[in-house]
């Protein structure tokens, strides 16, 4: 079940908390922490909180030397041995210092005024509680014709609603590498559920969607940023064969599970949306096939079987 414990911080030292949860990505955590640390943001008013998520690699040693270098920086760096993106995340609620907490993923990175447009946000929308940015992938290979635009969030991250900022209806609430959040709403609303999210290297999933929907139950609505640009570096290894069948078969189990979780009655009512969504999956076959697109149409329909297939418990 989620952390529902945080307590009000006693230091208000910094405006943002930029906490970056990682594990086993030293290669690209560098990169990510890079671009935090080369914000036109003043020092004073941000911090960066590392969370280790019990890595195996050099991701210590990567982190420990960025704080070394960049001592004028209020760098801190926590190890979270407990396995799981939800505690990972947790502990780095828990430790931060902020009134905002940005969440930043250790494939990703940022554009230098990312902080400074951040704050102009919450000056101009001071009823604003959540915003979430675009996200454009940075694919580290030409991409696959199989990729249709359906199938792009959930391969790639990608996020955009348009240039305008707006609130954004339950169904386009954003990630949370790519979200900021008052940190008061930790406080009222409880953490990250620690049954759900990726463990290690399994792909399990739906940790964002059940805080998301704890908030949206709540009446906390979320706000479109544009300004907030993430780049997700996509490596090689996630546009293959195997990847897209583990990621989709995945996203079926971590919706079984969050569904249970809750009720009979909220997993029947997934199983029925499921079953609608096979008619959109089949429209679209269709339609690419039509096109000559069938690599593009046969990707959607074994996507949707994936979760299908996890969904029930295959």
């Amino acid at each position: 079940m989620p952390d529902s414990f945080f307590k009000e911080s006693e230091h208000k030292a910094t405006h943002f908390s930029v906490v970056i949860c990682t594990y086993n990505r030293a290669k690209y955590l560098s990169a990510t922490l890079e671009s935090v640390a080369r914000q036109s943001y003043s020092a004073a008013n941000f911090e960066i909180v590392i969370v280790d998520n019990n890595s195996t690699d050099t991701t210590e040693a990567v982190s420990l030397a960025f704080r070394d270098t960049y001592k004028d920086l209020n760098i801190r760096y926590f190890m979270e041995a407990r396995q799981g993106i939800s505690y990972g995340r947790n502990k780095g609620v828990s430790e931060a210092k902020g009134e905002f907490i940005a969440f930043i993923d250790d494939d990703e990175t940022i554009a230098p005024d990312y902080l400074h447009l951040l704050d102009r946000f919450f000056v101009d929308y001071p009823d604003a509680f959540l915003c979430g940015g675009p996200v454009v992938p940075v694919l580290e290979i030409a991409q696959p014709h199989w990729l249709s635009p359906y199938l792009m969030r959930p391969i790639t991250g990608a996020y955009d609603k348009g240039k305008d900022i707006k609130i954004v209806k339950p169904k386009d609430y954003p990630g949370t590498g790519h979200a900021t959040f008052r940190r008061d709403l930790f406080i009222r609303y409880g953490g990250f559920n620690t049954e759900l999210g990726r463990k290690g290297n399994s792909l399990l999933g739906a940790e964002d969607k059940d805080f998301f929907l704890r908030l949206i139950q709540n009446g906390v609505k979320c706000y479109y940023f544009p300004g907030a640009v993430i780049y997700h570096h996509i490596p090689a290894s996630k546009l293959t064969d195997d990847f897209f069948h583990r990621i989709s078969y995945a996203i079926g189990k971590s919706e079984r599970i969050r569904t249970r979780s809750e009720s009979k009655v909220s997993f029947y009512k997934r199983l029925f949306s499921e079953a609608v969504k096979w008619g959109g999956t089949w429209t679209l076959f269709f339609f690419y096939l039509f096109r000559l697109q069938y690599a593009k149409g046969k990707k959607l329909l074994f996507f949707r079987f994936n979760i299908s297939k996890g969904l029930l418990g295959f």
